[in-house]
């Protein structure tokens, strides 16, 4: 596990006194890797949001499917996963090492709780790669450069920003940060992308969460989110809720207000 410069990072600076989204979203998952602090808070947002469970568990869901897709019908076989999150089942490596033993993926945090379990990441097959790379998702310029000792940034990369890109305020700057990574990347290229869409219900639920001492995370317009994929080809069935993208079976039930899309750089 490496930083930006390549040295290896010591795992330090695990504030346990606050709740934090990745031990939080670890808990909607079902995990075991949250403290009092990440339950007390998850298990509030659930009594009053209780779709947050299903948006959480759809979001892993619509991450396997659409990386599936990419290694196996786009014949995608880089990925940079930004703001990786814990390690959890179907983990990017694993779905696209699944398709191509030597796909290659770099996977990108600055969470001290991300890195300190990211070894479960690391487990490459033998023709492949994975690499973590601690460092701030939000300086692409720094992170592709990283991200270079394992990727061959002159042929196609699948970049993921997936629940993460709410923790940008500003849309603007979020579509800046977007820009930075895509620009940098040749065609054939592509953005996996699904964030919360705006309703009175995720505003309010936005609202308790950041009121609960985690970092906040901003509910978008569905509009706003769409412009995200300005400029690129959109992948069929497009922009829409993350529950009705290629599911695997026919989709019963209230599709989650988490949208999202794949798009290809043409």
């Amino acid at each position: 596990m490496t930083d930006v410069q390549g040295n290896q990072v010591a795992v330090d600076g695990i504030d346990t006194s606050t709740p934090h989204s990745a031990r939080v979203w670890n808990y909607w998952l079902g995990g075991k890797d949250n403290y009092e602090v990440d339950r007390s808070l998850g298990a509030m947002m659930e009594e009053s949001y209780p779709q947050i469970i299903e948006i959480a568990r759809a979001s892993r869901a619509f991450q396997a499917r659409a990386v599936r897709y990419l290694a196996a019908e786009a014949g995608v076989r880089q990925f940079l996963d930004l703001g990786t999150g814990l390690p959890t089942a179907n983990a990017t490596h694993e779905v696209a090492q699944g398709v191509d033993p030597a796909a290659r993926i770099v996977y990108v945090d600055n969470d001290p709780i991300v890195l300190a379990h990211a070894r479960a990441l690391l487990t490459s097959r033998p023709e492949g790669a994975t690499d973590y790379v601690h460092a701030d998702l939000r300086d692409a310029e720094t992170v592709l450069r990283a991200a270079a000792r394992t990727l061959d940034l002159s042929r196609p990369v699948a970049v993921m920003l997936l629940s993460t890109l709410g923790h940008v305020a500003e849309a603007d700057d979020a579509a800046a940060l977007l820009r930075g990574y895509l620009d940098a990347l040749p065609a054939g290229s592509h953005l996996m992308l699904c964030d919360t869409i705006e309703t009175p219900e995720t505003r309010a639920a936005s609202d308790e969460y950041a009121s609960g001492g985690a970092m906040p995370y901003i509910s978008r317009p569905k509009e706003i989110v769409a412009a995200f994929a300005d400029g690129l080809e959109l992948v069929e069935p497009g922009f829409g809720s993350i529950s009705l993208w290629r599911p695997e079976a026919p989709f019963t039930g209230d599709p989650v207000d988490q949208w999202g899309f794949v798009a290809a750089k043409p």
